[in-house]
């Protein structure tokens, strides 16, 4: 027996029982388990699923069993790494301060947020808390909270989560189908000539050497389409905005690459010259921001537009380039 003192037993960590509902339905059991047990590896996660100590209605199951309402999980018993919270008790960085503010958009279906640039967009690889994590910790109330879709860490805007099953998933049917609509402001060094121009340039990931993650313009890759529209010309850059008519990783970034037209501040694919030229100018970071996005509520159908404004630090930037002289509108 474990004992603090005599008398006062340490008292084991027994298994519990929880029922699905209609909204945590049609997500995999290792999603769920994850989710559902933090601060526990994920190696653990999945050999309590390979040793039966997950069961799914008195039934094993392995790791993709989808959930059902009504499924009663049998949650093993284990110690979690992440101690329980007390009401408003929270260690929040300088970025995790940041987001609560920047809500844009808030109903019974979605939440839609303005994020930051140097937040990711959820954990892993090295990054312990993103934002749906600190979401979820920060919203204890919400039973389904999940990413719709993502943006690079260092990408400022427009970021949709969804407070239902049936939203993300009726989310994700519009981006399948192209219905959904996003758009980016982004500026670029050197003159683009053509007011609109269509980028149709097939993207394949890749692992350097160093084992980052990286996209090439390949013909073994996935077909990706950009459409580009001049906004502003200035002396050495140019602004503009780019629609995604596929989500591919990096899109956006790897197209401009390509055609010599590097986003200011890419730390990836820029021109790393100039960027330690506008780090010391004061622009410190890249220009991409996720302006707006466009979908039908998937609760009413309607038609619904939300829109980020640019951030500070990129309309300071361009500010400083309208001071030099501006060449032209677009």
């Amino acid at each position: 027996m474990n004992t603090l003192r005599k008398g006062l037993r340490i008292p084991p960590v027994a298994a519990s029982w929880a029922e699905i509902e209609q909204e945590e339905a049609d997500q995999r059991i290792d999603n769920y388990l994850i989710r559902r047990l933090k601060g526990v590896p994920k190696s653990h996660v999945y050999r309590l699923l390979r040793t039966g100590q997950v069961r799914v209605n008195s039934r094993r199951i392995d790791a993709t069993y989808r959930l059902q309402p009504g499924d009663r999980v049998r949650l093993p018993p284990v110690r979690t790494s992440a101690p329980p919270q007390r009401p408003h008790q929270r260690s929040a960085g300088p970025a995790e301060a940041r987001l609560s503010p920047f809500t844009l958009l808030e109903d019974d279906a979605l939440l839609v947020i303005d994020k930051p640039a140097g937040v990711a967009a959820h954990g892993g690889s090295g990054i312990s808390r993103g934002v749906i994590e600190q979401l979820r910790a920060e919203r204890p109330e919400l039973r389904f909270l999940e990413l719709v879709h993502r943006l690079d860490r260092d990408t400022s805007g427009v970021l949709l989560l969804a407070k239902k099953r049936s939203a993300l998933t009726g989310l994700h049917a519009q981006i399948r189908a192209g219905t959904m609509k996003k758009s980016y402001l982004v500026l670029v060094r050197g003159p683009w000539s053509n007011a609109k121009q269509h980028v149709r340039l097939p993207l394949d990931k890749y692992v350097t050497a160093e084992g980052e993650r990286r996209v090439s313009v390949s013909d073994a890759g996935l077909p990706a389409h950009t459409v580009f529209r001049r906004l502003r010309s200035y002396q050495g850059y140019t602004l503009l905005e780019a629609e995604l008519l596929t989500g591919r990783t990096h899109q956006i970034r790897v197209h401009l690459a390509h055609l010599g037209f590097p986003i200011v501040g890419d730390d990836k694919y820029g021109d790393f010259a100039l960027n330690k030229d506008l780090q010391r100018a004061g622009l410190k970071r890249m220009f991409l921001h996720a302006a707006r996005v466009e979908f039908r509520h998937p609760s009413t159908d309607e038609t619904t537009k939300v829109e980020a404004p640019l951030a500070p630090a990129l309309a300071a930037f361009l500010e400083s380039l309208e001071e030099r002289g501006s060449v032209a509108a677009g």
